[in-house]
């Protein structure tokens, strides 16, 4: 695999995992905080899941032929687009079970909290990963994602608490 095959695997890997579980965590933080019942939770949690990963990978797929097209009028080039969307739709599918599985095994606030911790703890992980893959600063790449991560989790409570 060339390197630039790597990074455009690694970028999908990457987009479609923090964005599954931003906005998984921050979905269910927001209809958890507006009063819905568990049930309804795991239910709009599944279907955002599943909805979204069709959406990013179909977003990556279009994107990458576009790009490949653009760029087969110079020279000829062999097909990313197809690998590069399923790596997002599995990334996707994957990190967005993180939040919504404590709400399949723990009740009321508890599964609230266990999301939360687990979203955050999965983001921690991925930007610590993604740095040591791409030899960034692990600490501000880390630190960054947790950060932006919050931010939605944060949001999603607000909104909720707010509609309520």
């Amino acid at each position: 695999m060339k390197n630039k095959d790597f990074i455009l695997y690694v970028r999908n890997f990457i987009f479609g995992a923090e964005d599954s579980l931003v906005s998984t965590v921050g979905l269910l933080s927001g209809i958890v905080s507006a009063g819905v019942l568990q049930k309804e939770v795991i239910i709009s949690g599944t279907v955002l899941i599943f909805v979204e990963a069709l959406s990013m990978s179909v977003g990556s797929f279009l994107s990458e032929r576009t790009t490949e097209e653009f760029y087969s009028s110079f020279r000829q080039k062999e097909s990313k687009s197809i690998p590069a969307a399923l790596i997002m739709f599995l990334s996707y599918l994957f990190f967005g079970l993180i939040p919504l599985l404590p709400y399949f095994i723990i009740s009321g606030k508890q599964a609230f909290w266990w999301s939360i911790l687990a979203s955050l703890l999965a983001l921690s992980l991925l930007g610590f990963a993604s740095a040591k893959i791409l030899k960034t600063n692990t600490l501000k790449n880390t630190f960054r994602m947790v950060i932006l991560g919050g931010l939605a989790i944060c949001l999603g409570i607000i909104v909720g608490i707010v509609i309520k």
